[in-house]
């Protein structure tokens, strides 16, 4: 926890056009890295709950299985996530029926995390994006396009509404769109 007056870093999230080019640097044999990549940017997955872990008290968390994917709903349910949460986030527009072969993933976090500091460099993005930037997209994506933060809260599976608010406070153009407008 940060103590009052200490600064806190902004979430740093990829922009649409940036991971279309993280996504087109990735070789067609790789299909496992494009498929958790789409899940944690436009579905907010955490990588845990892409690939499945062990939680700090021990719990083992499985990876995400086909049958999690409620395709006619355009849904993936997430059961037992961080805090115990089980939450509800939708399908990515972009999702396949071949990506359903790929699932359970079975690639390790760390493995992942690799894979996304190689292709960040390989597409010739910023080096600060980590594999969890890819969440934070998708919580910055959802509050640019109008959702209402107490949502986002639900999707992303936040404890509470302060965690969520950080993502307001990301991009601060649209508040000062909103001053020009008004003043």
């Amino acid at each position: 926890m940060k103590n009052f007056g200490e600064s806190r870093s902004l979430p740093k999230g990829l922009t649409s056009e940036e991971f279309f080019k993280l996504i087109r640097v990735i070789p067609p044999k790789d299909r496992t890295a494009k498929i958790a990549f789409l899940l944690a940017f436009a579905s907010g997955l955490r990588i845990s709950e892409i690939a499945g872990g062990i939680k700090p008290d021990g719990t083992v968390v499985p990876p995400l299985r086909k049958e999690d994917i409620l395709i006619n709903q355009h849904q993936i349910n997430i059961w037992n996530g961080k805090g115990g949460v089980d939450r509800v986030v939708p399908l990515p527009k972009g999702w396949k029926q071949w990506m359903y072969d790929y699932l359970p993933i079975k690639k390790s976090v760390r493995t992942l995390e690799r894979k996304f500091k190689k292709y960040i460099k390989l597409a010739g993005l910023p080096s600060h994006y980590v594999f969890h930037s890819l969440r934070h997209s998708f919580g910055l994506r959802a509050i640019e396009k109008g959702i209402p933060a107490n949502q986002v809260q639900l999707l992303m599976g936040h404890s509470s509404l302060s965690v969520t608010n950080v993502y307001t406070k990301a991009r601060p153009q649209d508040a000062l769109d909103k001053y020009e407008e008004l003043f």
